[in-house]
């Protein structure tokens, strides 16, 4: 028996016999060409890319029939493939260091996918897959190689492979693939996305699963937990058997909860909302029971694309969103991008330390142009329904004064225009910087609500790179330094009668749902999936039982001391799902 830890991506306990995946291209041929071979490799280069764009379109049109928009998953890989930076680059390779076009190739994709390794932003680092996906679709097609096709199983199976990308996550057949495990990948890469709609329990990123298992071998997978079980024995598969009914169970009493409200026993309301990664996950929200989106990345309008999304196109973005959760609030981060977070359709120079760079509302204050024809896109739509806006990594007052006069002169263009938009629109801050958090009290008299963005706030306050391994042991949110930054946040902006909200992964974790409920927090919010947990937690307790348990929390001096005591209180009131 062998027990490996990745992360859930796809939620559902799953037994059954593995089918190992072996799309891996063992060795991609390199060797010099003459001159004279030049034109010949280059039109091999634009004939694998049409076979590769065919192929593409043929997967999309297969899965827009029941996947709609999961489907506008394939239209990144096309854009992919157009990248005129990348066919260019290949050329030039070719053109210089005379070598065949596989091996051109092959190193051009590679840059791309480390570049987009390197970046912090979960969303956009993630995209490194879509990249690899394409990419090997393209050598498969100059190398002549044929790929395993899943949708050809002839029995039930729990496919393992290195990674499954979204096209071949879409060529599933949910009555023979019940589970899936990958070596890589991410909560936010699209194969995660497609796993969650095609609803199959799903592990990724657990490094090298590929060559501890072969065809046939026994396997638990646990998508909840993020955990894969090899050739368990009898005890434990009977364990993760009895786990499997209890879950129906929960999921069956969480489904009740779905149009009750989250308030305590003796009546204290706090609103659960959704963060929302793509417009298309803005439809699965409402069945968790979500009270509207909390965070509205807007990010995705500039991947993959060289030109900038204009207006227009943001608007009809924002607008369907505003009709579709009305009258639930949409609250709209604008872009948070620039520095680690880059787009083709940017000129963003390299940085040394770029988690404290050029990015974010520092980018915007830079690029006025940008910035305002997305506030310009936000306040057209905001008649439709309930929009907010919120600014990105606000560092202190002064940032929030500019940022707020670029949007002043967004709604004096738009009434010499006669274009309609709310007068009353609310204008928040995101609190993800120390310095945000200390002057949280100045920040308050000007803006109109504060979101704790935790998972920033968290890596600059205890200095800890959140995606270095070596030192993630220290990325701690019960940390006594940050309980008590989110306490000063939450006085702050009470005093001044503006509501505070969650947007980062703690506002997900069900161990700090008491916590910040009795920290007096307003609203959380977080993936649709963990709605229901946290409020069947919440409706559990009476809101004295939770300001009491965050006082008693404030009065440990280690992350160990609250966590122990966060895990007691629970199993004592029988708030875990054991």
């Amino acid at each position: 028996m062998n027990k490996l830890e990745g992360i859930g991506v796809s939620p559902g306990i799953v037994t059954g016999e593995i089918f190992l995946l072996r799309n891996v291209i063992s060795s991609i041929p390199s060797y010099l060409i003459e001159k004279s071979q030049l034109p010949g490799e280059i039109e091999r280069f634009k004939r694998a890319l049409i076979k590769t764009g065919n192929e593409i379109k043929e997967i999309q049109g297969k899965v827009k029939g029941e996947f709609r928009k999961e489907a506008r998953i394939f239209d990144v890989h096309l854009l992919i493939l157009k990248d005129k930076r990348m066919i260019r680059e290949v050329i030039q390779r070719l053109r210089e260091k005379r070598e065949n076009v596989e091996s051109a190739f092959a190193f051009v994709a590679q840059r791309f996918i480390t570049a987009f390794s390197q970046i912090d932003a979960d969303y956009l680092r993630e995209r490194r897959f879509d990249i690899e996906d394409v990419s090997k679709r393209v050598l498969r097609n100059l190398l002549g190689v044929q790929c395993e096709n899943l949708s050809q199983l002839k029995e039930k199976a729990v496919v393992i492979a290195h990674n499954l990308s979204p096209s071949e996550t879409a060529g599933m057949s949910r009555d023979k693939v019940v589970a899936f495990a990958t070596d890589i990948g991410g909560r936010t890469s699209h194969t995660a996305i497609m796993a969650r709609a095609l609803e199959i329990p799903a592990v990724v990123g657990l490094k090298d699963i590929t060559s501890r298992v072969q065809n046939g071998d026994f396997i638990i997978i646990d998508g909840s937990m993020g955990s894969v079980i090899i050739s368990p024995d009898e005890e434990t598969l009977e364990r993760y058997k009895k786990q499997q009914e209890d879950l129906l169970v929960v999921r069956r009493e969480l489904s009740t909860l779905k149009d009750l409200p989250c308030q305590t026993k003796d009546g204290r309301r706090i609103k659960l909302r959704s963060n929302i990664e793509l417009p298309e996950e803005i439809m699965h929200t409402p069945s968790y029971g979500a009270e509207g989106i909390g965070l509205y990345r807007t990010e995705f309008f500039y991947l993959n694309r060289q030109d900038l999304p204009g207006e227009e196109e943001q608007y009809i973005s924002y607008k369907t969103a505003a009709e579709k959760t009305k009258p639930y609030p949409v609250i709209i981060r604008t872009l948070d991008i620039g520095g680690d977070k880059f787009a083709s359709s940017f000129q963003v120079p390299t940085e040394l330390n770029p988690f404290l760079g050029w990015r974010a509302i520092r980018f915007c204050l830079a690029r006025t142009d940008i910035f305002k024809t997305q506030l310009r896109a936000i306040l057209r739509a905001s008649p439709f329904g309930n929009l907010k806006i919120m600014y990105p990594m606000i560092s202190g007052v002064e940032e929030l004064r500019k940022a707020n006069l670029i949007l002043e002169e967004a709604k004096a263009e738009l009434e010499t225009e006669k274009k309609d938009f709310d007068s009353n629109l609310e204008v928040g801050v995101m609190i993800e910087t120390p310095s945000a958090a200390m002057t949280a009290d100045i920040l308050a008299r000007e803006a109109d609500f504060f979101s704790i963005g935790t998972n920033d706030l968290i890596q600059y306050s205890i200095a800890v790179d959140r995606i270095n391994e070596k030192i993630a042991y220290l990325y701690e949110p019960a940390h006594p330094a940050i309980l008590r930054l989110i306490e000063k946040i939450v006085e702050a902006a009470h005093k001044e009668k503006i509501w505070v909200e969650m947007c980062g992964e703690m506002a997900a974790e069900p161990s700090f749902a008491l916590l910040l409920l009795g920290l007096e927090i307003d609203a959380l919010s977080m993936s649709p999936f963990a709605i229901p947990e946290i409020k069947k937690i919440i409706r559990q307790v009476t809101f004295r039982e939770a300001k009491e348990f965050a006082k008693k929390t404030f009065s440990f001096e280690t992350t160990k001391e609250v966590t122990d005591y966060s895990r007691t209180f629970y199993r004592e009131k029988g708030l875990l799902n054991e």
